[in-house]
């Protein structure tokens, strides 16, 4: 072997060499890549479960259950339906009705006690001659310093105190009516909210005029209008 072909030959080693360490340092300078990338998919999985546990199905309300519960008592409707700014309003309503009621039957209660009772007193000692026998409900409505007897014989204020017990027995019956109607009224309201929970209600109401031109066919002349285009 001649001194330049060995010197050709050692030149080619370590040409070689050195390729073999560029391609071990390039291997290894892209095997902590590909992991990276490992690590980040391993990273971004749990951020795609999380995503995917976070979509759920929205609410919504079952009609049938809301009325039944309504029906069941007052505001549970609007409590299952989730709209519980309502429940000021029902039950205000609600108690009002009842202090009308009460208030009015306990008014209507005294009168109708106090006209019975006079009709029986006068209609017993129609002469007014024994006041110890009379009854102190009508005598109540008496105003201070004024005499029992001449109210017992009053035909007038006989009359009062029936026009008293008709009129607040009438409002008595009105507030039942009443109270009866903003039950019933509430009552549908769960149901309806809950029939409507998923209806779009944005503000995409949008009305647009366009004009438009006819042709002249066999059966119409040329003519102009204006298109009107309501979207909601």
């Amino acid at each position: 072997m001649t001194k330049g072909t060995t010197t050709s030959m050692m030149i080619l080693a370590v040409i070689l060499f050195q390729a073999g360490i560029t391609g071990t340092v390039c291997a290894q300078d892209t095997i902590p890549e590909a992991g990276m990338q490992v690590a980040v998919e391993e990273i971004e999985m749990p951020v795609a479960g999380e995503a995917r546990q976070t979509v759920e199905d929205p609410f919504k309300p079952n009609p049938k259950t809301a009325y039944l519960m309504a029906l069941a008592c007052p505001g549970l409707g609007q409590i299952y339906n989730r709209q519980y700014w309502k429940l000021p309003i029902v039950y205000g309503g609600f108690v009002a009705c009842l202090y009308a009621i009460t208030w009015n039957n306990k008014t209507y209660q005294d009168y109708k006690n106090a006209y019975f009772d006079i009709m029986r007193d006068f209609k017993n000692d129609p002469s007014a001659q024994n006041p110890d026998s009379w009854s102190q409900t009508w005598q109540d409505f008496i105003p201070v310093g004024s005499d029992p007897a001449s109210r017992l014989t009053s035909t007038t204020f006989h009359s009062n105190l029936k026009r008293g017990k008709d009129y607040y027995r009438r409002y008595r019956d009105l507030s039942v009516i009443i109270g009866l109607g903003i039950y019933l009224i509430f009552v549908a309201d769960a149901y309806v909210d809950a029939q409507m929970f998923g209806f779009d209600v944005s503000p995409s109401l949008s009305l647009q005029l366009t004009p438009e031109i006819r042709p002249e066919t066999l059966n119409s002349p040329r003519s102009y209008a204006i298109n009107v285009s309501l979207t909601f």
